[in-house]
Parts: structure tokens; sequence; C-alpha cells
């Protein structure tokens, strides 16, 4: 606490403009191998949990554990963050990252199963850092340039996470093949690596804290490291960090929930590990590729018509990919890109939303909340997806994501409405 506190003194006298690029610069190199770690292993996942019980329910409720973990996760990062600074928690998330895909290892190789779902919610509080490095990125951004900063750390996850889809399957898992690691073992150990030289990263060059200079830690337990009950109370009672939160929920549920059961879905329809590989590398580019510009548009029209965009969008990928067979490789992969897209407009607009939405004292533990809220939802869905897809069928599932993307539009609307009522009223008591 002695060193918050010095932080805190000398804040005044640093540059913070030098910080504040010393801290993105970190947080994008963080956000490159914390992403590849994330898909190497991910990638991966529901067709390990298919290989070791030949079911699509254990499938869908393995790769729904990354969700799971996170949720499990992020909030307590976030008390940390509240009570140390941004340094300790995301290093905490990656070293427990590392730690899942590891047990993921083993899983492969003793061919045990129960290892696998509690590696994938492991790799998932790894995903929960990852997350939080956008809201580390804000903390001393300009209130101008606030969504175009959380949309270039959204970005950088293009490089991992794209260039982990892409050689998960095709270069990670034959090298670990060729150490006598079995099927998909290579690519979850690679994971684990990534992960602890993420987690090196914020340790060494996470420095001065930038939640510590922009005055979010150290304060009274009232005003900042509030327990999850308080802060989902403040959320429920300000009508934009209510959006913000639903926005979020939305946007991963319905990326976790189709993208769980697409890759067995295409692999049932006959197509190619080199073909899935292709779809989730695209999917990952819809959803990281486009941010420094979903951000500075943020920025320029306004939070509430992106996340219109947001559901508009996730209602036609859900749909294209609803009514494409599992042996459609180009429909498929423009639809999970679009659904990649969408959850990039959701996420950008509503994590700008709901740091706007509070003072810098509670933000770290509202932050954590939000994010909770929206693992939770991912949860979920994960979980119900290979249900769904077991009890119906894939096209079910897109039908279900497809109405939540609807459902963010209209509440949206109604967020609007309310607030141009308020207006009216407030308006006529002052007339009155």
């Amino acid at each position: 606490m002695a060193g918050i506190q010095d932080a805190l003194e000398t804040a005044g006298s640093v540059d913070l403009e030098a910080v504040q690029k010393r801290t993105v610069r970190t947080l994008l190199t963080s956000q490159v191998c914390g992403g590849m770690g994330l898909v190497s292993g991910y990638s991966v996942t529901a067709l390990l949990a298919d290989d070791l019980t030949g079911s699509k329910t254990l499938a869908g409720l393995s790769a729904a554990c990354l969700s799971v973990g996170a949720s499990i996760a992020s909030f307590p990062l976030a008390k940390m963050m509240a009570r140390s600074g941004r340094r300790p928690g995301l290093r905490t998330g990656y070293i427990l990252g590392a730690m899942g895909a590891f047990l993921a290892v083993l899983a492969a190789v003793t061919r045990f199963f129960p290892l696998l779902p509690l590696g994938v919610a492991g790799i998932g509080a790894g995903n929960a850092a990852n997350l939080a490095t956008r809201y580390a990125a804000a903390d001393l951004a300009k209130p101008e340039k606030r969504a175009q900063t959380i949309g270039m750390i959204v970005w950088a996850t293009t490089i991992g996470s794209g260039f982990g889809s892409l050689v998960s399957l095709s270069v990670f898992d034959p090298v670990g093949r060729s150490f006598g690691l079995p099927d998909y073992g290579g690519s979850f150990l690679t994971g684990s690596l990534l992960f602890l030289v993420g987690a090196a990263v914020i340790e060494l060059r996470l420095r001065p804290d930038p939640l510590v200079l922009a005055g979010g830690v150290g304060a009274t337990k009232e005003e900042g490291r509030l327990p999850f009950s308080d802060s989902l109370k403040l959320i429920l009672a300000n009508p934009k960090a209510r959006l913000a939160v639903i926005a979020m929920m939305v946007s991963q549920a319905t990326m976790v929930g189709v993208m769980t059961l697409t890759p067995l879905y295409m692999k049932d329809g006959g197509l190619s590990k080199r073909q899935i590989s292709a779809m989730l590398f695209m999917h990952i580019l819809g959803m990281y590729a486009l941010s420094p510009f979903i951000g500075r548009m943020t920025d320029r029209v306004g939070r509430y018509p992106m996340i219109v965009a947001a559901g508009a969008l996730c209602t036609a990928g859900a749909l294209w990919a609803g009514v494409t067979p599992g042996d459609g490789f180009i429909g498929l992969t423009g639809a999970l890109t679009v659904i990649g897209v969408a959850w990039c407009f959701g996420i950008v607009a509503a994590s700008g939303l709901l740091s706007e939405s509070f003072p810098v004292s509670q933000r770290a533990s509202v932050q954590g909340a939000g994010d909770l809220c929206m693992a939770a939802f991912g949860a979920l869905a994960g979980l119900s997806a290979g249900t769904i897809v077991a009890t119906w069928s894939y096209r079910a599932l897109n039908m279900c994501a497809a109405a939540l993307g609807a459902l963010l539009v209209v509440a949206v609307i109604a967020t609007v409405g309310t607030g141009r009522s308020r207006d009216r009223s407030g308006d006529a008591l002052a007339t009155a």
C-alpha cells in the first residue's frame, strides 16, 4: 500500500500522456500474447471434448466453461484491481489462464475428461484478464478518445487470436504430436506458455499503474471496493449503465452460443480441419480487426447507434448461419464473421458507455460486475448451446441468437424513450 500511496502523491508531477502511451503499448503486447494463448486452446476445446466423450452436449459444456471461468474470475480480479491496481489483477488472471491450459494438456494426455472443463475454466480467467485490459487502457484516456482507445486494445487481439486460430490445428497441434503429445495437446501447451509471457509483460512493463494514477485506488470501501451486490445496484439504478451491461451480455451470449457449436456442425457436415480453422480466423477477424474504426465511430456518432448496429448485425448473422447447411463453408464463414463484427460493435460501445457512467473511484468494481454479468450470460448461452442442438437443431440455436439481437435493439429504443420522457418531465417541473 505504501507504493500506491507514493504513486498517488506523485501523480500530479507525472507526464500522464507519456504514461498513457506506455500503458497502451504494454497492453497491446499482452493482448497479443493473451489472445493467442486463449484461442490456440479454445479453438480445439469442443473437438477434444468430442474426441474424449463422443457427446455434443459435453463438448458444448466444455467450451462454455471458458465463460464460466471468466464469470467466476472477473469480479474477484476487479476487486483486486480496485484494491491494488490493474497490474496485480491482470497478472493473476494470466497466470490462472496458464494453469488452466496446462490442465487441459493433462486431460488430453490422460484422456480424463473432467480435467478438460476445469482447465478451460482456468483459461476463462485468462480471458477475464484479456477483457479487463480494455478498461486499463481507458483509465488515463481523454473522454473524447475513450472508445477509440478501447477499440485499439480490442484490435490487438486480432493479431494474437487470428494467428492462433490459423495455426492451432495446423502448426501447434502437429508440433505437439512430434514431441509425443496426443491430438490437441500441443495447442493447449502453447496457450499455457503464451499466457505466462503475457503475465511477464504486465508485471515488468505496466509501471506506473494506470488505475493508481487515475485515482481509482486507495478510495474507501464505501467509494471504491464495493461488493458485487452494491455494484450491481449501481448499474441497475443507472439507465445508461444498465443498457451497457445488457449490450455486453447479448453480444457475448450470441457470439459464444453460435461459435461454440459451429466447428462441430461443420465437422459433421464433412468440412476439413483447415476449413474450420479458416472459419474461426474470419470470425475472430470480425471480432477484432475493425475495432479501432468502430471505436472512432463510437466517439463520433455516439454509443446508442453503435449498440443498435450490434443488435441488428447479430440478428442478421445468426439468421444467415441458421439457414446454411453444415457443408456450406462460405455461408457459415460469412455468418460467423458478421456475428464477430456484431460482438465488436457491442463490446466497444458498451464498454465506453459503462466507463463514463460512474466516477473513477467506483469504476473498477462496476466494470468487474458488468464483466461478470457478461461472462455469466455467455456461459449460460454456451451451456445451453449443446442441449439446444442435441434436442432441436443448429438452426434453432441460431434463431435464439437472432432473437437476442432483436431484443437488444428494443432495449436501446426503450432506454432512449425513457430518457426523453424524463427530460420532458424535468422541463415541465422547471417551468411549472
